[in-house]
């Protein structure tokens, strides 16, 4: 590889606000000193009330189960499975297996049996927690290829003796409720109240946190090791980019066992905030943000594009001058934004500009705009705000890439919503946009001590505007894929991260990410096509929940459409169509309808270039499935999609 010139960095002096604690225990164990009487967590009981837990009680509870691991024989450098969604127990547990020196290996509830082998085998474990009695009977169903594994904690029993026998050995693990370990390290901490800070004490910044296990979109799953170092750096700069105050709420959705909720809780606790659990179901998380009134969420832009799909949903049942005054709104608060970007120098500009042409082409349209901005904020969106909470700040929307479409639209509807990047092997941060200072199109400015460089196919480094491969560097990347050198060495080269990802930088600095470098479709002519874009495109339809473009060396591009159910069957019903999603994904009328708008937003009028448009279009009538199609992030497992629908795709191009 080339040696690059002149890779940029973010400013180094912010750097002095980073917490002075080296390890995620420490940071914990201080501000539960600082701020003891702040809620830490609200979670439901029984019967679905929000229910506090203060710093004090968490710390307590954390310390307790602390030294009930340690009873259990849990070591520094010790690796834990933590096999669950996220709840309030989940942090507790990672705290207390962080505090003894040792690191967990999380991942989700929807795993399959064959994931948690693979993943508790690589790493020997001999502990794990497990949600609850399902978690706990998958692991016990690939018991022979877990030979160092003994004990199990499973943190919500309950059911757990309704089919089967009730807590102790079985299949030569010992099982043992979540409970019945808070009580015997209670023994311990009661005659040695410093237990747990004692054992935090011991603990450094370069010391192994976890091990996440990604596979992102293709390929055998992979260990991610991430240092406290890792995490630390980041609740010391993020909040720079948030307002953040003592006691503010963030509505917990995502799963925590994906680095990109991960930190956000962990900032949640350096900011001195309350985490609230809630899911990410729409009924559920529309409740919730009212019963708790959040400031903050951490998100991906699958949400947000469904609340979005939802509001035009509502305005086309009820149509007539509604309609026409939303849409009036809608386009007068767009106009508005872009009128103040060019007001306040927040337009992503691949070339040098005039500033003083563009706060003039700006200034016009953004006083004249102002007053309709703020009666449709009055008279519409104003009822969005309050279905969020009416107090609700801001999401920082990662994960994925989100939609120009969607950040638009709430961009007009006054909701801030932060656009960030990052990966697992980042843990995760790399770029957010700044709340005060948001260029639209972008994933913001880097964070403080990250350098960034943009590489062509040879390794030479490119300037603003000019497209290549986003490599990193700073205290947040990782240390390696565990027990993998290999693959360690293929992406990671004197510090520098080969992200994989396609990007460019703007004339100011700001990150703008353009897709997977191994997700560039090449054509027979040629022609190379970033599918993304073309996708977000198309989703734009409210009659489209997924699209997958394909055509790698074919002669035009094709696309793979899952349908909305909702709003295609409202169609069909206007229409006088019957029949239910499989077979309206075969009527010409729904066939037409999709082509129409598939046509209508891919074309040149739209920017795109003729090669880019969509020849053919095979309707699904049944969502993409975790597991399946996408990955446990909402991804498009391109791969696996080419694999399941390689029939369907072949008649595209047949």
């Amino acid at each position: 590889m080339a040696a690059p010139s002149a890779p940029m960095a973010a400013p180094s002096a912010p750097m002095a606000a980073a917490a002075a604690e080296d390890t995620v225990p420490k940071l914990f164990a201080r501000v539960c000193r600082d701020h003891g009487l702040i809620t830490a967590q609200l979670s439901k009981d029984a019967h679905g009330r929000f229910q506090p837990t203060s710093y004090t009680e968490l710390y307590a509870e954390v310390g307790d189960l602390a030294a009930g691991l340690a009873e259990l024989g849990v070591r520094p450098g010790d690796r834990v499975g933590l096999l669950a969604d996220n709840r309030r127990e989940w942090l507790a547990a990672d705290l207390a297996i962080l505090g003894l020196g040792a690191a967990d290996v999380p991942r989700g509830a929807d795993s399959t049996a064959e994931e948690f082998r693979f993943i508790l085998a690589q790493v020997e474990s001999a502990v794990c927690l497990v949600e609850d009695g399902a978690q706990l009977d998958k692991v016990l169903s690939v018991r022979a290829g877990l030979p160092h594994l003994r004990t199990i904690v499973v943190i919500d029993p309950g059911g757990m003796t309704d089919d089967g026998p009730p807590p102790g050995e079985r299949d030569g693990v010992a099982v043992i409720p979540y409970a019945e370990v808070l009580r015997a390290g209670r023994a311990v901490t009661e005659t040695q109240p410093d237990f747990y800070r004692r054992r935090c004490a011991q603990g450094a910044a370069g010391d192994v946190a976890t091990i996440i296990f990604t596979s992102g979109t293709t390929g055998e799953p992979k260990g991610v090791v991430l240092t406290h170092r890792n995490f630390v750096f980041q609740t010391g700069c993020i909040p720079e980019f948030l307002a953040t105050e003592p006691g503010q709420i963030w509505l917990s959705v995502l799963p925590v066992w994906h680095s990109f909720e991960r930190i956000f809780e962990y900032c949640a606790i350096a900011s001195a905030t309350t985490l609230a659990y809630s899911k990410p179901v729409a009924s559920v998380l529309i409740a919730d943000m009212a019963a708790v009134r959040p400031h903050w969420m951490a998100s991906v832009p699958r949400i947000w594009d469904a609340v979005r799909s939802g509001v035009y949903r509502n305005v086309e049942r009820e149509g007539g001058a509604k309609k026409a005054l939303f849409s009036l709104f809608v386009a007068a608060g767009n106009a508005h934004t872009r009128a103040r970007a060019r007001v306040h120098g927040l337009v992503a500009h691949l070339q040098p500009r005039s500033r003083s042409s563009e706060l003039l082409g700006g200034l016009a349209p953004f006083l004249l705009l102002s007053p309709l901005k703020a009666l449709g904020g009055a008279l519409v969106f104003a009822k969005i705000k309050e279905r969020l909470g009416g107090r609700f700040r801001g999401a920082i929307s990662g994960g994925g890439a989100l939609p120009d479409y969607v950040d638009e639209f709430f961009a007009a509807a006054g909701v801030l919503l932060l656009n960030a990047y990052g990966l697992t092997e980042t843990a995760p941060g790399v770029a957010i946009r700044p709340e005060t200072a948001s260029v639209s199109g972008t994933v913001g400015r880097l964070l403080p001590g990250t350098g960034l460089r943009i590489v062509d196919d040879r390794g030479r480094a490119l300037g603003p505007g000019r497209l290549g491969v986003v490599h990193v560097r700073g205290p947040q990347v990782m240390d390696g894929y565990f027990k993998r050198p290999d693959l360690t060495r293929a992406v990671l080269r004197d510090g520098w991260l080969d992200t994989g990802d396609l990007g460019m930088t703007t004339i100011g600095g700001d990150l703008i990410i353009r897709g997977r470098a191994k997700d560039t479709i090449v054509l027979l002519g040629g022609e190379n096509v970033e599918p993304l874009p073309i996708e977000e495109r198309m989703q734009e339809s409210r009659y489209v929940d997924r699209a997958v473009v394909v055509g790698q060396d074919q002669r035009s591009l094709a696309a793979l459409v899952v349908l909305n159910q909702e709003s295609v069957t409202e169609y069909a019903a206007a229409a006088g169509i019957d029949g239910g999603l499989p077979a309206l994904s075969e009527h010409p009328r729904i066939r037409a309808l999709i082509r129409a708008e598939v046509d209508d937003r891919v074309n040149a009028a739209n920017g795109f270039k003729p090669f880019e448009r969509i020849s053919r279009v095979h309707l699904l009538h049944r969502p993409f499935q975790v597991g399946h199609e996408l990955s446990h992030k909402q991804e498009v497992k391109r791969a696996a999609v080419a694999e399941l629908y390689a029939e369907q795709i072949a008649r595209l191009f047949a």
